[in-house]
This record gives C-alpha cells, sequence and structure tokens, in this order.
C-alpha cells in the first residue's frame, strides 16, 4: 500500500508542475483535465505526508527515550505510543482513501421523478421531490435545466426530467434512486385519513459522445406536434421529437422546447445516458436494467425512504436513518440524508477491500 502511496505523491507532484507549465496553461482541455486530478490526488497526498509525519515524529520520540531518563523518559514514551496510536488512525483514513471509488462519481446527471402509486396526491409528492432536488443543486452552485415535464391531476408532475451539471453531481444525488413514499392527509381527504402515496426516482450519470456509440442506422426519429402549453410555435409546428433506439428499443421524446433541433439534443442526451446505464450494467453482469432496479414498480412496499408528515419525520430505510426536518429538506436541505449515505458507501467498500493489499 505505501509503494503505492509513493507513487501517487510522485504523481500529485507532476501534476502541479504541469499546471504552472505555461505551454500546458494555454490549453484548456488539459488544465481542466490535470485539475480534476489534482483535486482526486489531493487529499490522499495529505493524508500520506500526515501519516509520514506522524511515523517521524514517533521515531524523534523513539530516540529522545532511549536517551533520556526517569520522567523524562517515561514522558517521552508515552509520546511514542500516543502517536502510535495517531498513526494507526491515520493509516486507516488513508486506506479510506484509496478504496476505488465509483467511476461516475463526478459525472453529471440526469435525474427522473416519476409518479406512482396514489394518483393525485402521488404527482403533488413527484412534484415537490423534483422541487427539493432543485433547490438541493442551487444550494450547492450546481446547474439543473428542466429538459420536460408532464403535469397531471390537480397541478402534480406525472413525469419530469431535469440535467444537473457541477461538481460531483452524481455521487451526491445517485443514492436518491429508488421508490420514495409519503404518509400525510391530502387536501382532498375529507375525513382526516392518512394516505400513502409513492413516487420513484432514478439518477442516471450523464453520458457523452464518446461514452456511447450509436450508428448512424441505429436510430429511427420522428417528429410530431407538440400538445399541451407551450405557446403557438410549440403547439401548431412539427418541433416534438421521438427517437427510438432500434438495437434496444428504448424510446425518448421531448416537446417542450420550439425548436426541432433542440428537442432532437435533448432527446439524445437522455438516450445517451440511459444506453450508457444499461452497457455497465451488462459490465457488471447485472440481469436488471439499472433504471428498471432503481424505479422498480412503485409499489407501496418498495421503498428506500418515507416521509411522514404527521410527525415530521423522514426515515432512510436503508441506514436506518431518521430526521425530524420536513420543511428543511424539501426546501433543499438533503445533506442530512446525503452525508451518512455517502459515508455509508465507502464503509461497504472499505469492507469489501479489507484485509486485501491496496
Amino acid at each position: 500500500m505505501f509503494d503505492r502511496l509513493a507513487e501517487l505523491e510522485t504523481r500529485f507532484l507532476d501534476v502541479e508542475a504541469q499546471l504552472v507549465d505555461p505551454e500546458i496553461a494555454s490549453d484548456g482541455e488539459q488544465v481542466t483535465a490535470l485539475s480534476r486530478q489534482h483535486a482526486e490526488l489531493a487529499p490522499i497526498v495529505q493524508a500520506y505526508r500526515l501519516w509520514c509525519a506522524i511515523g517521524d515524529d514517533a521515531e524523534a520520540a523513539r530516540r529522545l527515550a532511549e536517551e533520556s531518563e526517569g520522567e523524562d523518559r517515561a514522558a517521552m514514551l508515552a509520546e511514542v505510543e500516543a502517536l502510535a496510536k495517531q498513526r494507526l488512525v491515520a493509516e486507516s483514513d488513508l486506506r479510506l482513501l484509496l478504496v476505488p471509488t465509483d467511476p461516475n462519481d463526478a459525472r453529471d446527471v440526469i435525474l427522473e421523478v416519476r409518479a406512482a402509486a396514489g394518483g393525485d396526491e402521488a404527482g403533488l409528492f413527484a412534484g415537490e421531490l423534483l422541487q427539493a432536488y432543485m433547490r438541493y443543486a442551487d444550494r450547492q452552485g450546481w446547474q439543473s435545466r428542466l429538459i420536460s415535464e408532464s403535469t397531471q391531476g390537480i397541478g402534480g408532475v406525472k413525469e419530469a426530467i431535469v440535467e444537473i451539471t457541477g461538481q460531483e453531481v452524481y455521487a451526491k444525488l445517485k443514492h436518491e434512486s429508488g421508490v420514495h413514499r409519503v404518509q400525510r392527509v391530502p387536501s382532498t381527504e375529507s375525513q382526516g385519513r392518512i394516505h400513502t402515496s409513492t413516487a420513484s426516482v432514478a439518477v442516471l450519470p450523464a453520458a457523452e459522445e464518446v461514452d456511447v456509440e450509436i450508428g448512424p442506422n441505429d436510430l429511427r426519429i420522428d417528429v410530431f406536434r407538440s400538445s399541451g402549453p407551450g405557446g403557438q410555435s410549440v403547439n401548431t409546428t412539427d418541433s416534438a421529437v421521438r427517437i427510438t433506439h432500434i438495437p434496444t428499443g428504448l424510446v425518448v421524446s421531448c416537446q417542450d422546447e420550439k425548436s426541432q433541433h433542440q428537442n432532437r439534443d435533448k432527446a439524445l442526451r437522455i438516450l445517451r445516458s440511459r444506453l450508457l446505464q444499461a452497457e455497465q450494467d451488462r459490465s457488471q453482469s447485472e440481469r436488471a436494467d439499472a433504471r428498471r432496479t432503481q424505479i422498480g414498480s412503485g409499489d407501496r412496499s418498495e421503498k428506500i425512504r418515507t416521509y411522514n408528515v404527521p410527525q415530521s419525520r423522514i426515515t432512510d430505510h436503508r441506514i436506518g436513518l431518521s430526521a425530524h426536518d420536513l420543511d428543511g429538506f424539501f426546501s433543499g436541505n438533503l445533506d442530512v440524508f446525503v452525508q451518512p449515505l455517502r459515508q455509508a458507501e465507502r464503509e461497504a467498500r472499505l469492507a469489501a477491500f479489507d484485509g486485501e493489499d491496496l
């Protein structure tokens, strides 16, 4: 493990040198790539340097203990023991940092929210989840753009797709995938009974063109007239686009933009992300399509999180964590769950690699 850490420090110094090289500074793409490497390596190198410094201090204290007598020797031996404990903690932190991370963590995302079981109430809940994610994106300094949205019932969301871009978007949002369940008294309930409704969320890593190869004959593109709100030019021209990926049968439609070209670009971004997810599933020998796994059937029994409105309690069933701040969550304060879920993922990855020579 420590040979690898020394190699990483050497690589870190090399990246730092390249970042201040005037010739490289003029190449925006290369600077971006090097900056990303620098950001990834920095916490590992800092932790490694701390581990080395503690070792040096412990060795110096040990030598002083050998040269001392009486109380001075006892003090130095106590210092050696304390530093040994610190070094074990530092080594544990290093192992955690070296555990392979999800290669998609740095990607932007395509986030899909759909109303599931519960009729109009499910649509209202889906809309609230959508707004919570977009507010969280604002808090993180990310950019969010609604790609498509269809409404239902009394103002709820039947289906919405949003693109979110920024730093570590997938790393922070991927654990939102699954079925979310709300328990509350609907405004239309005259007898005060609590109803249970669900909405399903899928978080897909955004794909670049280089990630997914689509042949010229793999797509069937149909255009049609948009329906619903959007203005005269949207509703009276064939601007809506439906793209079918013939090899897989995946279909994506977009009709929110006035331009057929804009709708086509949006539909292709969604299609590429779904194809990337499916390809990653196959590479991991998973039989189920990840998007289907994330969304589930929408049944009330399939749940990752429950929002109990009467008790103002949110419970994440995967890590057994409850919080009593519904208003804060829907205002965009998702970190109450995002950070513990990320920590649980890191611990699970560490446990999987425990005992291995990293």
